[in-house]
């Protein structure tokens, strides 16, 4: 049986701020695949990029520190998060 933090998650994030067109995505999809997650990081309408990251709940954990973290492209604002179950539709980690 595996612990609550080696559980597989997925996590939904919206970040706000200047995030597009400054590397963000490109830069989420680095750090999203030097934690062993796959998932997607694409550019909203509204300005916003939306990360879904799948894996380990304590690399996702490691994800988001990361996107509220200084060392991110551009200007991040906030960062909401939302905690589901995976459904496995990725095999790999995209930018779009």
């Amino acid at each position: 049986m595996r612990s609550n933090e080696e559980a597989t998650v997925r996590l939904n994030a919206w970040v706000s701020g200047h995030v597009q067109g400054v590397g963000f995505r490109w830069w989420t999809r680095a750090r999203a695949l030097e934690l062993g997650l796959v998932g997607e990081a694409r550019n909203l309408p509204d300005g916003r990029v939306a990360v879904a990251a799948v894996g380990d709940r304590a690399a996702c954990v490691a994800l988001l520190e990361l996107l509220r973290g200084a060392g991110a492209p551009g200007r991040v604002d906030s960062v909401a998060e939302q905690w589901v179950a995976p459904t496995g539709e990725w095999t790999d980690f995209a930018e779009r």
